[in-house]
């Protein structure tokens, strides 16, 4: 895109230039350069003016051409090196004078230029007449053309070195001057930097009088002509305005001393703007678009000034420039789009991409689905925090997303609603959402203060963003975690009834695994226990997370089944360890669906005894947050599991609602706490006088205490420091297999020990 825009740029440039728009850009840079060069003459050449004074002093027109003799024997005495006249000679006056003025010209020891011009015969006839001094004047002289071509617009900007007249090449008046040759019809671009009136003058009559200083004229060359404004021939110059055609041929010749110049036509220039028009095209804020075409115009300008100045070449750089002057201005109105169409597209009170900015962005994919999540009590949390704080809120509600999982670009669709969406399955998506719910139940800190905000989710395909609003609204409404779209929950069951009818088939073919997370020993620095996870290695859709599928085996009543295959499986595997020297324990997740089932206590009962395994390995966890219908039967559940020697475990600690009545009523031996207060325990006040206290709170209670989520080096010291007792988490070590669990028990001390050490 950026290539098509430079070459529509440059082309541009390059049409506009062809058909002369340029022009007078061109001429203001130049005269602008005249401006910044200014010189004076070298003194070399002398001008002999026609003057006011010569006319008053000689009183008539023509003068006697006798005076010129004069003029020529006293120039010539005085050692000039040439002499030349830009005076029309080409008609006859008296035969004496005549004869009076080729014999002084003949006489001359330096070198003579007479004038030779073209005119057009009249105003019907476009021929060319060529104007020659009288032929006994010719005798004894050289020819220069004193033809000038001013530009269209009337200005004198270039001369000739040389011009045909007469069938012949004749060489200009101001390349006998300047002693250049050069081919006939080659211009030059006159140098208007050297300053006219730095240029020796000196009045006709007084030369003609003899009253003057000969040594002024020794070795110089001259030229003479009128500037009497009586005498018309007079031109419009750059930067001067209008001065004598005599002064014109000086400046010309002036010019030729330093060499001839050539003008270097506007392609050249253009084509190597070309790259700085890229170049700017490419900058991404507007600082950089005015430095680099700064610049740019910079190098432009000492290419100009190389090229004049030393190489006597001159660049016609205006297409060039306002090539890049396009580059910056197309630039910058991109950049102004941009940022409009990016205001349009965020919202301003919490910076994060709004409706319209879902509506543009999201495209659409095979099996899309958008996710929409409403905040409960929204009106309520403007008022408690301000409008001003609005923002933190919702960028404390993100940042709980991320940590969740959720990687997608998040935007803000409705005042208390954001969206995003996902090409996750509907039975991913659950999981993922029941996770988002768990962790929202923790309250946000904004502004000094402790908020709860939680979510309600509502799920639709095909990108239909109202219908997932909607779908949310009905969650929020009805108080569940989320809701499908109407649509979209066809989908859902589909997929759900499809999912659980392979779930035996899976645990046949081997496909479902349970894998250890280890748990290490504040107190010894030892792993003496580990958590049981089950995965599930689909054919289909490759491994899956347990919150895909165990909520749809608690809905599809098969989570008794699941259950027992981890039991079975963890017991296993602590017989393993046994033999192996190594008598770890082994906590296994359970449903609440399951505890307060007498058919499940009574399979748990004859797995343990089938296995033999000493009872107090094992540990069952129950979910706080998890929805127990009747507590009471729960409670006496637990109690029972309790007596089959078996450890309870209260998983997810703090994200629940009635945290000290299940710490006070139920046979408990640990608890766990969650993850979102753990994690950033060691940078958060409140979240470390949160752990700090249910620690100390715990072991009042005789219960021991894991923290779980720790991520790194200073998160473990903190809960060093505050007497946890267990920690799990990805820095001590992420899910091993049973035989990767037992190796690193073997070695007797946990990676994450080693590093901290």
């Amino acid at each position: 895109m950026r290539f098509a825009v430079a070459l529509a740029i440059v082309a541009a440039a390059g049409v506009l230039a062809a058909l002369g728009a340029f022009r007078p850009i061109e001429n203001g840079l130049e005269e602008l350069g005249f401006a910044l060069r200014s010189k004076e003459a070298s003194g070399q050449v002398h001008v002999v003016e026609m003057d006011a004074a010569s006319l008053a002093a000689i009183q008539r027109w023509p003068w006697d051409r006798s005076y010129y003799a004069r003029v020529v024997e006293r120039l010539d005495r005085a050692g000039a090196r040439t002499i030349a006249f830009d005076v029309d000679f080409s008609a006859s006056s008296d035969p004496v004078e005549d004869a009076r003025f080729a014999r002084s010209l003949a006489n001359a020891s330096a070198d003579i230029v007479l004038p030779v011009f073209g005119q057009q015969a009249s105003a019907d006839d476009q021929r060319q007449l060529d104007a020659l001094p009288i032929p006994e004047l010719r005798e004894h002289v050289l020819l220069g053309s004193v033809s000038v071509d001013p530009d269209p617009s009337g200005v004198v900007r270039d001369m000739l070195i040389g011009t045909f007249n007469s069938n012949a090449p004749r060489p200009s008046l101001s390349a006998q001057l300047a002693h250049r040759s050069g081919s006939a019809d080659q211009s030059f671009p006159v140098d208007f930097a050297i300053d006219p009136t730095s240029l020796p003058r000196h009045s006709f009559i007084a030369v003609e009088r003899g009253e003057f200083d000969p040594k002024a004229f020794a070795g110089k060359d001259v030229i003479i002509g009128a500037t009497a404004i009586e005498m018309g021939d007079r031109y419009a110059v750059p930067r001067y305005g209008v001065i004598p055609g005599v002064i014109v041929q000086a400046l010309a010749a002036e010019t030729l001393r330093g060499g001839v110049p050539n003008r270097v036509a506007w392609p050249v220039l253009l084509f190597l703007a070309s790259g700085l028009v890229w170049w700017v095209l490419a900058a991404r804020k507007g600082m950089q678009i005015l430095l680099r075409a700064g610049m740019s115009f910079a190098l432009l300008t000492g290419i100009l000034h190389f090229g004049t100045v030393f190489a006597n070449q001159v660049f016609a750089a205006a297409p060039a420039m306002m090539a890049v002057l396009f580059s910056a201005t197309a630039r910058w109105i991109k950049l102004v789009h941009s940022e409009f169409e990016k205001t349009r597209l965020v919202d301003p009170e919490t910076g994060m991409p709004n409706r319209r900015a879902f509506e543009k962005e999201a495209l659409s994919e095979p099996n899309t689905r958008v996710v929409a999540a409403m905040i409960d009590g929204f009106d309520a949390i403007r008022m408690v925090v301000g409008g001003g704080e609005i923002g933190n809120v919702f960028g404390r509600i993100e940042d709980r997303l991320r940590v969740s999982g959720c990687n997608a670009q998040i935007y803000r669709v409705d005042d208390r609603v954001i969206a995003w969406t996902t090409t996750l399955e509907p039975f991913e998506v659950e999981g993922q959402l029941q996770a988002l719910a768990a962790i929202m139940r923790h309250p946000l800190e904004v502004a000094g203060r402790r908020i709860d905000a939680k979510l309600a989710f509502g799920i639709a395909d095909a990108l239909a963003l109202s219908d997932a609003v909607h779908a949310a609204s009905r969650a929020l409404r009805s108080g569940a975690c989320f809701t499908y779209h109407e649509q979209a929950q066809k989908v859902a069951l589909n997929q759900q009834l499809s999912l659980m009818g392979e779930l035996d088939e899976g645990i046949a073919r081997g496909e479902l695994e349970v894998v250890y997370q280890p748990k290490l020993d504040l107190r010894t620095d030892r792993i003496g226990s580990a958590e049981a996870l089950i995965r599930w290695n689909h054919p289909t859709h490759g491994y899956l997370r347990p919150d895909t599928f165990i909520p749809m085996a608690e809905q599809a009543n098969r989570i008794d089944d699941l259950t027992a295959f981890v039991l079975r499986r963890a017991i296993h595997d602590i017989v393993v360890w046994q033999e192996a020297g190594h008598a770890l324990k082994v906590a296994v997740n359970v449903s609440a669906a399951l505890i307060s089932s007498q058919t499940f206590i009574t399979r748990l009962s004859d797995i343990l005894r089938e296995e033999g395994v000493p009872r107090e390995r094992l540990t069952l966890e129950i979910t706080e947050s998890a929805e127990i219908a009747d507590f009471k039967t729960a409670r006496a559940g637990l109690e029972a599991i309790r007596d089959l020697g078996v450890s309870i475990s209260m998983d997810d600690y703090g994200t629940g609602q009635s945290t000290l009545s299940y710490l006070k009523s139920l046979p408990l031996s640990e608890l766990k706490i969650d993850r979102s207060f753990v994690q950033y325990a060691h940078r958060d006040h409140g979240d470390a006088l949160l752990v700090s206290s249910t620690v100390e709170l715990a072991h009042q209670l005789g219960l021991e205490v894991v923290a779980e989520g720790i991520e790194d080096a200073e998160c473990l010291e903190f809960l060093r420091s505050v007497n946890c007792d267990y920690a799990q988490g990805y820095y001590i070590a992420k899910p091993l297999s049973a035989v990767s669990l037992l190796d690193m028990v073997r070695n007797m001390r946990p990676r994450v020990l080693d590093e901290a050490a």
